[in-house]
């Protein structure tokens, strides 16, 4: 499964590039936003040139990016253990199977021997 890109809110983009603005460093920043500092100067320049018109894309969230992550490694496990019961449970059917068989070959030997 190849991850998805991720989107960000206008409004974490502009608290990003103020960060930027009010004397943090780059690498700080780009750090705590877990971004690259090349998408960092990008949000800045767009900014600079578009203003309040900047960033008019629909971004999501990091909490709803999040939840959707984890809510798949949810899927993923109960997969795993969907199969590992089914397994079981194919391996019990083939013992009782078994045990039907070896069970009804030892009651029709003790009886011939009375």
């Amino acid at each position: 499964m190849s991850p998805s890109r991720r989107k960000f809110t206008k409004e974490f983009k502009e608290a990003a590039v103020r960060r930027l603005e009010l004397g943090a460093s780059l690498a700080e920043v780009a750090r705590a936003c877990e971004v690259n500092a090349n998408v960092l100067h990008r949000w800045k320049r767009e900014l600079r040139q578009h203003g309040a018109k900047a960033f008019q894309g629909n971004g999501r969230d990091r909490a709803e990016e999040n939840r959707v992550a984890e809510l798949e490694r949810k899927v993923g496990r109960q997969a795993l253990e969907i199969d590992f019961l089914r397994r079981c449970l194919q391996n019990v059917d083939e013992q009782r199977r078994l045990q039907a068989l070896t069970t009804r070959g030892s009651y029709t030997r003790t009886s011939r021997r009375k």
